[in-house]
């Protein structure tokens, strides 16, 4: 009996994500599971303000860009190595885009990191785990994120 046929991990495209990544690809191996990775962008913050955001917007896009590139070498590497790893880049908010995946891609399990996150990570990234853990229809894996790794 398989315990998992298809694993997500959702990257909040932070440099904290590389562990939980490496989860993914540790346990996909381990029960010949299908891989796949989401970058979830939440973009919510943006909307709603009536001053201009430009600069604010363009730095954490190109933010963004850089951690999406880091995340995809990981991917990239374990891809080389014949592992097959579908990549997901989504906007908005992150609980519903992560559980419409779930449900279009029937996932059985989610790995999450568990740090606590700060205001302002909360607001350019998201990353709030409490909205997805209630409403989650499959298995939640959650990686233990070390205070020495988050700095």
């Amino acid at each position: 009996m398989d315990l998992f046929k298809h694993v997500l991990v959702v990257s909040w495209l932070t440099k904290h994500c590389n562990k939980t990544i490496q989860f993914g690809i540790s346990l996909s191996r381990k029960y010949k599971a299908e891989l796949s990775v989401i970058h979830v962008m939440d973009t919510t913050w943006l909307k709603g303000w009536s001053i201009p955001m430009v600069s604010v917007e363009q730095e954490h896009k190109r933010d963004m860009e850089m951690r999406k590139a880091e995340l995809h070498e990981i991917i990239s590497a374990e891809k080389k190595k014949g592992m097959e790893i579908k990549e997901y880049v989504r906007e908005g908010t992150p609980s519903k885009v992560i559980l419409k995946l779930i449900k279009e891609e029937h996932i059985d399990l989610l790995i999450l990191r568990s740090h606590e996150e700060n205001r302002l990570e909360r607001m350019l990234v998201g990353g709030s785990n409490d909205e997805i853990i209630r409403a989650m229809p499959c298995s939640i894996f959650l990686v233990k994120q070390e205070v020495c790794d988050m700095e």
